[in-house]
């Protein structure tokens, strides 16, 4: 078996694979104070809880977007697990081609979600991926990640409604009975949903149209994509697991060839 973390601003999500199976996942708050002690021992409860022996983990690939975290939660891995782990970043195989201006300033995320949905859904695909911020990139039929977009997602939206303006209040996020809202907290729901789905439709057709790629496939992923995938034709799939789906398969492409562990620079972080 091996163990995958997706390490996001708001939440690390871990997946265990047997082969390309999952057989179980779990999550806990990204803590930027958290010690490796701290990380290794509710790492190992959530494995205890989830019936994942660590014994049986023969590897351990990472996508971190939270610098920050990595200095504590890799020191948790070794010495927790007893794996050193793969890290998502330069140098590391990923069969696919970065077709950007800055291909190092690209997130470990996309990468992964660009790997994810090439090698699963073919090409040409775009992913949306519905996380703390939301973003789109598309990959054509020969494997070229040549563009993206990020945009705040909705719980920041959401967040910026309540902390910013004086009298509106913090909220559910959920969808409304209708966008004739006639109170203040559907009324907040109505423009943070429905004016993510209007967002959601928008983008997807304007970059069809713009790349010419108009028979793309779309794939959404991400803690509140399901919400706006039932709502938005423009999307085709929603796979809940896509991230982790994407770091055991570049597991797979370089357990062999052995990636060197990526340094972070983490001065301040808890040991």
């Amino acid at each position: 078996m091996i163990l995958v973390v997706d390490v996001g601003n708001t939440n690390i999500t871990y997946g265990v694979f047997k082969g390309d199976k999952m057989v179980s996942s779990f999550r806990m708050t990204t803590g930027t104070t958290r010690t490796s002690d701290e990380y290794g021992l509710e790492l190992l409860a959530l494995m205890n809880i989830n019936n994942v022996d660590k014994d049986k983990i023969e590897g351990v690939m990472i996508a971190s977007v939270v610098p920050k975290v990595m200095h504590a939660l890799v020191n948790a891995i070794v010495k927790y697990i007893g794996k050193k782990p793969y890290l998502v970043g330069p140098g590391i195989k990923t069969g696919i081609k970065i077709s950007l201006d800055n291909p190092r300033e690209v997130g470990p995320d996309l990468i992964v979600d660009a790997v994810a949905g090439y090698e699963i859904y073919g090409g040409p695909v775009l992913v949306v991926d519905f996380g703390t911020a939301t973003t789109y990139i598309m990959i054509n039929e020969k494997g070229e990640f040549f563009t993206g977009v990020v945009c705040p997602g909705i719980r920041i939206s959401a967040k910026a409604l309540w902390q910013d303006t004086a009298k509106l209040p913090e909220i559910e996020i959920k969808k409304p009975a209708g966008i004739l809202a006639k109170e203040t907290i559907s009324s907040m729901q109505a423009g943070l949903i429905y004016g993510q789905i209007g967002q959601t439709k928008y983008i997807i057709d304007k970059m069809k149209e713009e790349s010419g790629l108009m028979n793309t496939k779309v794939i959404a992923t991400g803690g509140l994509g399901r919400l706006i995938a039932d709502e938005t034709k423009e999307i085709d799939v929603y796979d809940p697991i896509l991230t982790l789906r994407g770091l055991q398969i570049l597991y797979e492409k370089n357990r062999r060839t052995k990636p060197q562990l990526k340094e972070f620079d983490n001065q301040n972080a808890p040991e």
